[in-house]
């Protein structure tokens, strides 16, 4: 399970503006990485067009938004476009990534168990170390809690 005063897990991923992003790639800046479950779907789009929204005021205290799910590139690049979403959005379709971070996980809808994407924001400080973690978000309010830690 990750912890905070830990060094954040390597991530090397396809972006959604088609090239790949590697953590370490932001070094020297605070990442507010968040993991969401789908594109497109009520929830990740109110917590995407949220970030969307504060962007300024979140690179204005030295922080960039990263988002990762298990969707592919090409629907991340078709989301981004659709909402314009000017930070990366990441795809983790092997779920590597996902579980490196301890956010795929059994969930349950109506009795029924399934694996999938629990949503969550880490706060990484500028030297990788992780600084800040938000379990099982809720949409409404998030960003400002976000803004409130950086």
């Amino acid at each position: 399970m990750l912890k905070i005063g830990e060094k954040a897990p390597v991530i090397v991923l396809a972006s959604s503006d088609g090239k790949t992003l590697a953590l370490k790639d932001l070094t020297g800046r605070k990442v507010v990485l968040y993991f969401y479950p789908k594109d497109n779907t009520s929830g990740c789009t109110k917590e995407a067009c949220s970030f969307q929204d504060h962007l300024k005021a979140i690179r204005k205290k030295g922080a960039e938004v990263v988002g990762v799910s298990a969707d592919s590139k090409e629907s991340h690049e078709k989301f981004a476009k659709k909402f314009g979403l000017q930070f990366p959005l990441l795809s983790d379709e092997k779920k590597e990534v996902l579980k490196l971070y301890g956010v795929w996980k059994e969930k349950s809808m109506y009795g029924r168990k399934y694996f999938g994407i629990e949503r969550t924001t880490v706060v990484i400080d500028e030297k990788g170390i992780v600084r800040h973690i938000f379990n099982k978000v809720k949409v409404d309010g998030h960003t400002d809690e976000v803004l409130a830690v950086l």
